[in-house]
């Protein structure tokens, strides 16, 4: 496994080159939950001294990523039920915030930008592309949470999507294969009410839609069809091997 970054991003300084780096490839699930994460490996993959790579682990441990533990080192993240659950509780409360202001502020020309990008997910979904469907998904709730005109809650929905989009790639998108069909009736439902400006009908839409998904990513995580051996965890126990 190679560490790659995106090409014409500029970076201030080497710490934030590697924790972009390290940042994309565990959300892309190129580095699994569970897995050692060695500092020298990675400071020779990306042609850095120690000190940048210690400093952007730092930083993803901040955020939930990475677990650093004394004379252990570091590793990945593992994904729990908890956590998942986490991710949906938190991504329900912003999208109730996010619809409400939006439905009130959202012009015909803003809802006919989300229509459109709700008939590309159609497309997506008939051709079975999942990952591109996951793209558009983070980007239909992103840009209703744009137009609310709050930026900390664009923010915000921006860095819970990315959680969001780390389950959905470690789970090799077969829970989206499953609930896809039923997963955008549910958004042309959120589109028809934000149309029509109906508060009520958004908040019952979303908690469906959330708790939903919740349910049938607990029903996965619990078969045992992860591959990881914990009914409950990815990435507590055999995936500590080696970034390489």
């Amino acid at each position: 496994m190679r560490l790659s970054v995106s090409e014409g991003m500029v970076y201030k300084t080497k710490q934030e080159f590697v924790y972009w780096a390290l940042r994309g490839a565990i959300l892309r699930c190129e580095l699994t939950p569970g897995q050692r994460l060695t500092t020298q490996e990675i400071a020779d993959q990306l042609d850095v001294s120690l000190i940048p790579v210690r400093e952007a682990l730092q930083l993803l441990q901040a955020e939930g990523l990475v677990e650093i533990s004394p004379h252990v080192g570091a590793r990945v993240a593992p994904i729990s039920g908890s956590s998942v659950a986490e991710v949906f509780t938190l991504l329900e409360g912003l999208e109730l915030v996010a619809s409400r202001v939006a439905a009130l502020r959202m012009t015909p020309e803003d809802t006919d930008v989300l229509a459109a990008l709700v008939a590309e997910m159609d497309v997506a979904a008939e051709r079975g592309e999942y990952e591109l469907w996951g793209e558009l998904n983070t980007r239909l709730h992103v840009s209703i949470a744009s137009n609310t005109g709050m930026p900390t809650l664009r923010e915000m929905t921006e860095r819970v999507f990315d959680l969001w989009y780390r389950v959905q790639r470690c789970f090799s998108s077969e829970v989206v294969r499953q609930r896809v069909g039923q997963r955008q009736q549910e958004h042309h439902a959120i589109l028809g009410a934000l149309r029509d400006r109906d508060e009520a009908a958004l908040e019952e839409l979303i908690k469906f839609h959330n708790r939903n998904a919740l349910e049938a990513y607990t029903k996965y995580m619990s078969s045992g069809s992860t591959g990881s051996g914990d009914e409950s965890t990815i990435g507590d126990a055999g995936a500590m091997q080696k970034m390489g």
